[in-house]
């Protein structure tokens, strides 16, 4: 069995190809049982243990089938460790046989920015240039390269509760041909965003739908279970919502339960999913004023696609 460490899935997975990989995975049918999710008592914050298994759909037998298994410690950051930990396990579907161990948070964090950018390349305006990422966790660096990929980005702003480590985040990716700043004030910073990424585990909402302007696509990655909230009720009612998936979004999505459960969002008023979007039966941006909502909770499906890319030889 092969072990694929997370310098290995950085340098395997480029996010042209894995955002396509993304796109046909989206495209075709896989099981993919809706995660198991554990909330696990720490003395501090709540961290949770999560169970992902996907497989392909058998013909006569699948590809590969896999699962990953992560654990999320919100207070790992006091102790400088990463709050996502985890390992992703690929087996040939034929025999069950395992074919690679795989660091499953670089895979998580790659597969989830792909997502996004995935998302954003249905629901972004074509000439979206400035980009704000909310958040100074490990998926900052990520999504901010992936939506370059899909996005003639000419700027980047990082917001953080910690203004030092948003300065520090923002050095480091600043380049020429990406310049990256950070912001210490976050309305100011949403008002001018065209595309706003928020990858944090906060439980209140950081944005507001009184900051956006029109156009603007709202990208929300962080919030993993009911109790989280990265955006305000304004920004639902204002916005056309996307997700990834339905049955996720609906089981484990703060910004998608509670504003359901207020009894201002039904079901029914979600536009459409990735599923929707990449086989053409849902239409994604319709206007160059519209505001766009994309909510992820992140699936298998995506996962596996990844992973079976890497296997196979990676990308550029």
């Amino acid at each position: 069995m092969r072990t694929v460490s997370a310098s290995e899935v950085e340098a395997g997975l480029g996010y042209g190809d894995l955002i396509e990989a993304l796109r046909a995975a989206f495209r075709r049918e896989t099981q993919v049982p809706l995660r198991h999710h554990h909330t696990i008592p720490t003395g501090g914050r709540e961290a949770t243990l999560l169970l992902m298994p996907a497989w392909n759909a058998p013909d006569p037998a699948p590809a590969h089938l896999g699962v990953k298994v992560v654990t999320v410690y919100p207070d790992n950051s006091a102790r400088d460790l990463p709050s996502v930990m985890g390992t992703y396990l690929l087996l040939d579907g034929s025999t069950g046989v395992p074919v690679a161990s795989i660091d499953g948070p670089a895979l998580t964090a790659r597969r989830t920015a792909a997502a996004s950018a995935l998302a954003a390349d249905y629901l972004a305006r074509p000439d979206a240039e400035t980009l704000l990422i909310v958040g100074t966790g490990r998926l900052a660096a990520c999504l901010a390269e992936a939506h370059a990929t899909v996005r003639p980005l000419r700027r980047t702003v990082i917001w953080g509760r910690d203004h030092d480590k948003a300065e520090r985040l923002a050095r480091r990716l600043d380049s020429d041909a990406h310049p990256v700043t950070a912001s210490g004030d976050l309305a100011v910073a949403a008002g001018e965003a065209d595309i706003i990424c928020c990858a944090t585990t906060s439980r209140d909402p950081l944005i507001f739908g009184a900051w956006l302007k029109g156009g603007t696509h709202v990208d929300l990655v962080g919030g993993f279970r009911p109790d989280m909230r990265e955006a305000d009720d304004d920004v639902i009612r204002r916005g056309r919502i996307f997700v990834d998936t339905r049955a996720g979004a609906l089981a484990e999505a703060g910004d998608i339960t509670q504003p359901i459960a207020a009894g201002f969002l039904d079901a029914d008023d979600i536009a459409g999913d990735l599923f929707g979007l990449c086989r053409g039966e849902r239409a994604g941006r319709q206007s160059p004023d519209e505001i766009t909502v994309f909510k992820s909770v992140g699936s298998a499906l995506e996962d596996l696609a990844a992973a079976e890319l890497l296997v196979a030889g990676g990308a550029s």
